[in-house]
C-alpha cells in the first residue's frame, strides 16, 4: 500500500500526539522535541549538540504545510529540565494564540523543513530490506513512524 497524499495522525491525549488538531486557519502539529544537527556524529560531547525546541507546524484545511515555527530553548548541556520547561511554556503560548483551536485527529501531507542543521517534518522514507519496498512516513525529529494501514497510529 503506497503512502497516501495526506497522512492521518490520531490525537492521543496524554501521549506524543496530544498537541495536534485544528484552528480557524487549518490544522496544526505541535511538540517539544530534541534534535541533533544532521551532520553530527556520536561523540562524548553529545549534550552540547542535543538541542531542545518548541515546534508548531501549521497546515491549511487540506493538510498542506503552510509554515513552521521552530524555536530553540537550549541544549542538554545548558540544562535539559530548564530547556524543556522553557519549550513547553513557549509552546503553550503559541497554542493559546491559535484562534478557534481544538484538539483532535488530523491528516497532513509530507513536508520537510531544516532549522539549525536539523530536519523537521513528515518525511516519506523507504525502510525495506533485501530489495523490498516498505514506505512509511517519519515525523522528524520526534521519531514517530506512520505506515500501512495508514490509520493514524504511530510507532516509535
Amino acid at each position: 500500500m503506497s503512502v497516501p497524499e495526506v497522512i492521518p495522525i490520531k490525537h492521543e491525549p496524554d501521549h506524543r500526539t496530544s498537541t495536534i488538531g485544528g484552528w480557524d486557519g487549518g490544522r496544526f502539529f505541535a511538540s517539544v522535541t530534541a534534535a541533533f544537527p544532521e551532520d553530527w556524529r556520536t561523540g562524548d560531547d553529545w549534550q552540547e549538540h542535543k538541542r531542545w525546541y518548541a515546534v508548531l507546524h501549521r497546515f491549511d484545511g487540506a493538510g498542506r504545510h503552510l509554515e513552521s515555527s521552530i524555536v530553540s530553548t537550549g541544549t542538554t548541556a545548558d540544562g535539559e529540565r530548564r530547556a524543556v520547561e522553557a519549550a513547553r511554556k513557549l509552546l503553550d503560548a503559541c497554542l493559546d494564540a491559535l484562534p478557534g483551536r481544538w484538539y483532535g485527529d488530523i491528516a497532513v501531507a509530507p513536508f520537510a523543513v531544516r532549522f539549525e542543521g536539523a530536519l523537521f517534518g513528515l518525511v516519506v522514507e523507504d525502510h525495506g530490506e533485501d530489495g523490498e519496498t516498505e514506505e512509511w512516513a517519519e515525523l522528524h525529529p520526534d521519531g514517530l513512524g506512520f505506515s500501512a494501514p495508514w490509520d493514524g497510529e504511530y510507532d516509535t
